[in-house]
């Protein structure tokens, strides 16, 4: 694997994120007890008319576990780890967190951030690739929570989201590791014959064809990006495991999980549990699950790979593993700190340096108007061009 540069500027000092004076953890939300589950997914599912008797049918899952998604716990890991990296660097940058569907809400954590005097904010979104639900969703949320700051008097903030991480190195050599740890795992007697199914949230079709495009949706015609992107970042892992494993040709596949909404909508497939009773029929030995389309290890990691996709390989007599996401892995918050310094020395109009592997190169890092559209109707969206 190789990184994509361009060469930084001598004259920019190490460790300097003006113009930018913090940084937002922006995540999803979980419930954190029973009685949020509802009322959580009544605010996911807020506008599309779903009935409450079916959103308990859904809670089901989050029931399984007490009732309490674990993301927001592994946020909170992930905002000390990325304070202490900070830190630990003298980058002297407030980070904050807020949530799109429960507390602490984004608009909540953006009051705060104004009260304490910041104007200038760079946004980490917990979603590494393109696509409405991971990027452009996020944005529109934004730019509500903006509106709503604007109604009440606040103080006028700008805030600009960092780029797509996805491809990384940050990113990448941790899964490739958290791969190879898995493959470890499995007997010795399947683990040279193990395939690697890839996962990721997915989608509707009509979602994935309009989602961003590869590399630079300015200079590129807008769609296929989500999977284009997960696909590089497929790759990389694979050949990362093939060199470490000495197995050359190892299959692998990128396959899908959490899919919801309509059955008679074409969403991306083939799903998680399909795909493993196709290769146990194929002969396959193992399948290691690679959970590359999540950054951490939340309810849709926990229930759809570690509880039904678990349960469809022991009903085949399917040896598998999965490993585990990035989570608060130390060269991944330091991806974090590299690409805010990376953006505020653009900002300040220096050339950077812009880490990338695969095949793709490093993203954009403003959104075309066009990119990712709401699949239901037109919304404002915040950090756009």
């Amino acid at each position: 694997m190789s990184d994509a540069r361009k060469p930084s500027s001598p004259g920019a000092p190490a460790g300097t994120a003006d113009p930018y004076d913090a940084l937002l953890l922006l995540s999803f939300g979980g419930p954190e007890a029973p009685e949020d589950v509802v009322p959580f997914l009544e605010n996911v599912t807020r506008g599309r008319g779903i009935p409450k008797e079916r959103l308990k049918e859904v809670g089901k899952h989050y029931f399984l576990f007490g009732g309490v998604s674990p993301i927001n716990e592994q946020n909170r890991e992930l905002l000390a780890a990325l304070r202490k990296d900070f830190a630990g660097h003298g980058l002297d940058l407030p980070v904050y967190w807020g949530n799109r569907n429960w507390a602490p809400y984004l608009v909540d954590t953006l009051r705060e951030i104004a009260a304490d005097g910041h104007r200038r904010i760079a946004v980490l979104a917990t979603s590494a690739y393109a696509g409405y639900s991971g990027c452009r969703q996020y944005r529109e949320n934004l730019a509500d929570a903006l509106a709503r700051l604007a109604a009440e008097g606040a103080p006028a903030l700008t805030v600009d989201k960092l780029r797509h991480f996805y491809n990384h190195p940050g990113f990448v050599r941790p899964m490739a590791d958290a791969t190879l740890a898995a493959l470890a795992g499995l007997p010795a007697a399947v683990r040279d014959g193990a395939r690697l199914a890839f996962t990721t949230h997915s989608i509707p079709d009509t979602m994935a064809e309009t989602s961003g495009a590869p590399g630079d949706p300015a200079r590129g015609t807008p769609g296929g990006a989500y999977v284009a992107q997960h696909l590089d970042v497929a790759r990389q892992v694979a050949a990362a495991v093939a060199e470490a494993t000495g197995v050359p040709d190892r299959p692998w596949e990128l396959v899908f999980q959490s899919r919801s909404g309509s059955p008679q909508t074409p969403w991306l497939e083939p799903d998680i549990c399909d795909h493993l009773e196709a290769v146990h029929q194929a002969g396959a030995p193992a399948v290691v699950m690679v959970p590359i389309g999540f950054v951490s290890d939340h309810m849709e990691v926990k229930y759809d790979l570690d509880t039904e996709a678990r349960a469809k390989a022991a009903e085949l007599g399917l040896p598998v593993a999965r490993a585990a996401t990035v989570g608060a892995d130390p060269r991944f918050t330091a991806a974090v700190r590299e690409l805010v310094l990376e953006r505020a020395a653009t900002e300040r109009g220096e050339a950077v340096t812009r880490c990338a592997l695969g095949a793709l190169g490093p993203s954009h890092d403003v959104c075309a108007v066009a990119c990712c559209p709401n699949p239901r109707a037109p919304r404002p969206a915040a950090a756009q061009a």
